[in-house]
């Protein structure tokens, strides 16, 4: 048997790697920042870990509840994040709901997410070719009589920040098909407490972080309120998973250095770190 590639490099000395000895601040929750950083090892780069928001279950399941109990109502479902996938399906098993509930949904997931729906219910019906919530709905256009047909979006309930305009612009975009169009908050976004962050804060104002790198526009908005001077972080260069998020964070003031054209999964995002630090050279 012939070693895979990430054997392989496993064994290629960390100073030969294209992210060597660069400090890269992942502001991205658990969950995701976890994976992340393991693409940033592999390419021989030094994550530091601030997550700037968390997701996490919600404090009230009336509104979720309900909406569970009915979805034969829904001809689709409509997976923006993993968060969503998973904290949709956990409450299903909680409530000892069949997965049978869903005969009558097309499931619809983006890029790697597709692999969480895959191993919770064994199918996604809709992959769009372009990762986005555009993607979706670039795709779901093409489809004859989607505007006679209804559509539910699991969302995160954002607490304490402003609501990035992603969710909403694909909520607008949905009705804008004559879909019928129920979002339903199924986890929650919020920021987290800076000051667990006394170091991690002190290595952005002294300059010794190489790259900052943002995977949505909640942990900009959050990123930004850790601060009083905008002075302390203006110099970073900064990495955007997607344009969509890069958009957002050039609306809030920042400079992008960095966008990754393939935001289907972080070995792209660290992939554009890579290329835009071998130009640099």
């Amino acid at each position: 048997m012939i070693p895979n590639s990430s054997e392989i490099n496993l064994l290629i000395p960390s100073s030969k790697l294209p992210l060597y000895a660069k400090k890269v601040l992942v502001t991205a929750p658990r969950n995701y920042a976890c994976r992340l950083s393991e693409e940033i090892i592999k390419k021989g780069g030094l994550p530091v870990l601030m997550s700037t928001i968390e997701t996490c279950f919600l404090s009230d399941y009336t509104d979720l509840d309900i909406t569970l109990q009915k979805l034969d109502k829904f001809n689709w479902i409509i997976f923006t994040s993993r968060n969503g996938i998973i904290a949709f399906f956990q409450r299903l098993h909680e409530l000892n709901i069949p997965h049978s509930a869903l005969h009558n949904c097309q499931l619809c997931a983006l890029g790697k997410d597709t692999e969480s729906l895959l191993s919770l219910c064994g199918r996604v019906d809709l992959i769009p070719k372009e990762p986005s919530p555009a993607g979706i709905v670039a795709e779901l256009s093409k489809i004859p009589n989607i505007h006679h047909q209804t559509v539910l979006v699991p969302t995160p309930e954002v607490v304490g920040l402003p609501e990035p305009n992603i969710i909403p612009n694909l909520m607008n975009d949905l009705h804008k098909l004559g879909m019928q169009v129920t979002r339903l908050s199924t986890y929650m976004t919020q920021c987290i407490d800076k000051n667990i962050y006394a170091v991690e804060l002190d290595l952005i104002r002294q300059r010794m972080i190489d790259i900052i790198a943002f995977s949505s526009t909640a942990e900009v908005e959050s990123f930004i309120r850790m601060f009083d001077l905008r002075s302390d972080y203006n110099n970073s260069i900064i990495a955007c998973f997607g344009p969509y998020t890069a958009t957002n964070v050039q609306d809030l003031g920042l400079n992008v250095s960095i966008v990754s054209n393939d935001y289907s999964s972080f070995a792209g995002f660290t992939a554009a770190m890579a290329d835009f630090l071998l130009r640099a050279c």
